[in-house]
């Protein structure tokens, strides 16, 4: 039986990626997109998840819901340096030869479902059978917690892309982008008691597409699919390149998805972490115990963190599903 799975996301360049394995992955059965605002604006993070439904066109059809975004707050960012200012590599920017757009606007309902309704929803249907990934900021998996925490509880558990133990951050020198963009909902949510497992920079810097991967897809008679994944990654490359020096991009969500798949993919040490909340050069930063004391000494862990990745692993399985055939 798949596994059903609730995916909170703001649509980003590898969220979007991460959408799109997942919807090919017949281990998983994706019964809604919750979206939030995180790397643009949240109506164009609704704009693009619907934008992939559209791409893809599953069935079922998972439901779609406007989630929240976080607090507005000094020093808030947004990722369209990354991401594009559509949050999918500006893809209003490509024409067919006739000039005409090769991506349609996406015109996005004005009576979405909220987040937490659906969740809520989904958890009084299916108790204890539900999956939470998250892509984005957890601002709607706390506001579910705040309103409805004996629900939020019949949660089989949260994979929870974010945060940094033994690695630096990428927004500010101690912050991973989700957590800085909501370190109050992610100190709830790892204060909540669920079962977490923490999917960070840890690992995801690790498991890489490449410039070099793309050139292999096909030239000719291309899908749409591979002609999204063209299109929408040519500006976070760029980005890499002249950030970091280097032709590839982090599948940061794409793995989130893929411990959902297959949770044998990484390797998991208990851990207590908390987020700071208010340090002026630490705000968003994930805090392990990681003292080399007695556990009876420390406080009890509150989330799995993974550590260790099986990358060639991960890579294949990302290949398959994306692009059947791509080897």
């Amino acid at each position: 039986m798949s596994q059903r799975l609730i995916i909170d996301t703001d649509p980003g360049v590898d969220d979007a990626l991460a959408l799109i394995l997942a919807l090919r992955s017949p281990e998983l059965r994706v019964e809604a997109i919750t979206t939030v605002g995180g790397n643009v604006r949240l109506e164009q993070t609704t704009r693009n998840a619907l934008r992939v439904l559209q791409l893809l066109n599953p069935v079922p059809r998972p439901v779609l819901a406007r989630g929240s975004s976080p607090p507005a707050r000094k020093g808030a960012l947004r990722a369209r340096s990354v991401h594009g200012k559509d949050g999918l590599g500006e893809l209003d920017r490509f024409q067919k030869p006739d000039g005409s757009p090769v991506y349609q606007e996406v015109h996005v309902p004005g009576d979405l479902p909220g987040a937490t309704e659906v969740m809520t929803d989904l958890l009084d249907r299916y108790p204890e059978e539900l999956l939470l990934v998250t892509l984005g900021p957890l601002t709607n998996l706390a506001a579910l917690l705040k309103k409805s925490p004996e629900k939020a509880r019949r949660l089989r558990g949260a994979i929870i892309m974010g945060g940094a133990v033994s690695s630096p951050g990428n927004v500010t020198p101690a912050a991973e982008f989700n957590m800085y963009a909501d370190p109050e909902a992610a100190q709830r949510v790892l204060s909540s008691g669920l079962a977490l497992i923490m999917v960070g920079l840890d690992v995801t810097r690790q498991v890489r597409l490449a410039r070099q991967d793309l050139a292999r897809l096909p030239q000719e008679g291309e899908g749409p699919v591979v002609r999204f994944l063209k299109d929408s990654t040519q500006k976070a490359l760029e980005f890499m390149e002249q950030r970091e020096g280097i032709s590839s991009m982090a599948l940061h969500d794409p793995l989130a998805v893929g411990v959902a798949i297959q949770p044998e993919l990484v390797g998991t040490v208990s851990m207590h972490v908390e987020v700071e909340t208010r340090g002026r050069i630490t705000c968003g930063m994930t805090v392990a115990d990681r003292r080399p004391i007695k556990e009876q000494f420390k406080k009890a862990p509150n989330v799995q963190v993974a550590l260790e990745v099986d990358s060639r692993g991960f890579l294949r399985l990302f290949k398959e599903r994306i692009c059947p055939g791509w080897w």
